[in-house]
C-alpha cells in the first residue's frame, strides 16, 4: 500500500470515528426521568440555559409528570409526558420571570402555586365557577401548594375575585 492510500484510509476511518462520535454523542434526547436530569432539560431549553434551576416538588400524575421549579428565583412549571419506553418528554414549560408568587393551571384539573423565599402571601381566595375557595401558604419560604378546580361537566373554568392577605390577615391585593 502507498502513502497516499494509507493516508486516504486514515482520514476515512477518522472521519467515521467522529461521524459516529457526533451521532451517539450529539442526538441523545434528553428526558426528565430524575431530578439531574430535569434540570438539564430545562437548562437546555432556548432562554433558560443561563439560569440557575431549583426543583422544588416532582409530581407524578399516571404518564404526566409536573415539576414545580424556580428559575433564578422566579416561579415556574414544566410538563413531561412519558412515552412507550418509560421516559419523561418535556411538552410545555412556563415561568413568571420577577415574581414571587405564581398560580399555573397544568393539564389537569388542579391550581398550582409555586412561590419563592420573598413571598408575603398567607392565603389566597378565589372564586372558581362561582364556589369561593381558599389556600393557605407559608410566607418566605419556596413552596408549591395544590387546589383541586370544582368539577364542571365542560372543563371550561371562571376565576374572580381573587384576594390576598399577609400573615396577619392584611389584605394585600384584590383583583375581580
Amino acid at each position: 500500500m502507498n502513502k497516499r492510500n494509507l493516508g486516504f484510509t486514515t482520514v476515512a476511518i477518522l472521519l467515521f470515528v467522529v461521524i459516529l462520535m457526533f451521532y451517539f454523542n450529539g442526538t441523545k434526547q434528553l428526558y426528565g426521568n430524575d431530578k439531574e436530569s430535569i434540570v438539564k432539560v430545562i437548562n437546555s431549553i432556548e432562554g433558560y440555559g443561563n439560569k440557575s434551576i431549583e426543583i422544588l416538588e416532582i409530581k407524578d400524575f399516571n404518564d404526566l409528570r409536573v415539576v414545580a421549579f424556580l428559575s433564578n428565583n422566579s416561579p415556574g412549571y414544566i410538563q413531561f409526558n412519558k412515552n412507550k419506553d418509560n421516559n419523561y418528554k418535556w411538552n410545555h414549560i412556563e415561568v413568571m420571570d420577577n415574581e414571587t408568587f405564581s398560580s399555573f393551571i397544568p393539564d389537569l384539573p388542579m391550581f398550582m402555586f409555586v412561590t419563592n423565599n420573598e413571598n408575603e402571601i398567607a392565603k389566597m381566595q378565589v372564586t372558581i365557577n362561582g364556589e369561593k375557595l381558599e389556600q393557605e401558604f407559608t410566607p418566605n419560604e419556596a413552596t408549591v401548594n395544590w387546589m383541586d378546580l370544582p368539577q364542571t361537566d365542560k372543563n371550561e373554568y371562571t376565576f374572580r375575585n381573587y384576594k390576598y392577605y399577609d400573615k396577619d390577615g392584611n389584605l394585600i391585593e384584590e383583583n375581580e
